[in-house]
């Protein structure tokens, strides 16, 4: 048995329309998954026009994963155009907001935790209500360099993804004996539409954060497809609970 071999399994990834989720529902579909991917706008149906062109079996579901009521619609249109069975949960959509700690709006807290959190430990319990039945599943989470330290100007975003690295233990608690391996992937600094600001070579940030990165460069989309590949095969059967840092080395400095 190829112990990597995802071929044929039903996957749902969120915020697959761009970036890091663009990159790993790619990923999926590459390596042979049928693929529900969730994006806020109608460019989600382009995408996923665009991978059935290539060939790949991708549906397009649109939804503001913010809104708790939202949140069950998507999951289920999602199942549905699945056949009824899911195999592969990730969660890659997220919200950023920047202000100093003691200015931070409460509104803009709520808006990040509803998103980066709630919505995530609310798709992992339908994912489970339809995973533990069958005995197997897949749950991947998308933690951030944040789940390991502070940041600065982030309190909701550094709230909210050391809650996900918190929220991996725990399903793993729950569910790990019932066949459902739940870990999270923590990417590293990576060019994506989040980070522009850093992106910008005149901001003194960018040459700092690069110089700490032994890979001496910023990450990818691609650079996420084996970690996810690998939570998402059988090959992590007897993983859980882990923290993946795909950072290009970055932690070890």
């Amino acid at each position: 048995m190829n112990l990597f071999d995802i071929k044929g399994k039903k996957a749902i990834v969120t915020g697959g329309t761009r970036g890091l989720g663009y990159g790993m529902a790619e990923g999926y579909l590459e390596a042979g998954c049928e693929v529900a991917i969730v994006g806020t706008s109608d460019k989600v149906y382009e995408v996923a026009q665009d991978f059935c062109n290539r060939g790949y079996k991708c549906h397009g579901v649109k939804g503001d994963l913010g809104k708790r009521e939202e949140i069950y619609r998507v999951f289920q249109e999602c199942l549905d155009k699945l056949g009824g069975d899911l195999d592969i949960l990730l969660t890659s959509h997220g919200i950023q907001r920047r202000h100093s700690a003691e200015e931070f709006p409460i509104e803009e807290w709520d808006d990040v935790l509803s998103v980066n959190l709630t919505s995530v430990f609310i798709l992992c319990q339908l994912a489970a209500k339809v995973m533990l039945p069958k005995g197997y599943g897949k749950i991947i989470l998308i933690a951030s360099m944040n789940s390991f330290f502070g940041g600065q100007t982030i309190p909701a975003y550094a709230a909210s993804k050391g809650g996900i690295a918190q929220l991996t233990k725990e399903l793993t608690n729950d569910w790990m004996a019932k066949g459902i391996n739940v870990n999270a992937i923590a990417p590293g600094y990576m060019e994506t539409e989040m980070n522009k600001a850093l992106l910008d070579p005149a901001n003194p940030r960018y040459a700092t954060i690069t110089e700490r990165i032994p890979a001496k460069r910023w990450g990818n989309g691609n650079d996420m497809k084996g970690t996810a590949i690998f939570l998402a095969s059988h090959a992590s059967d007897y993983i859980g609970g882990a923290i993946f840092p795909v950072d290009g080395g970055y932690l070890a400095r």
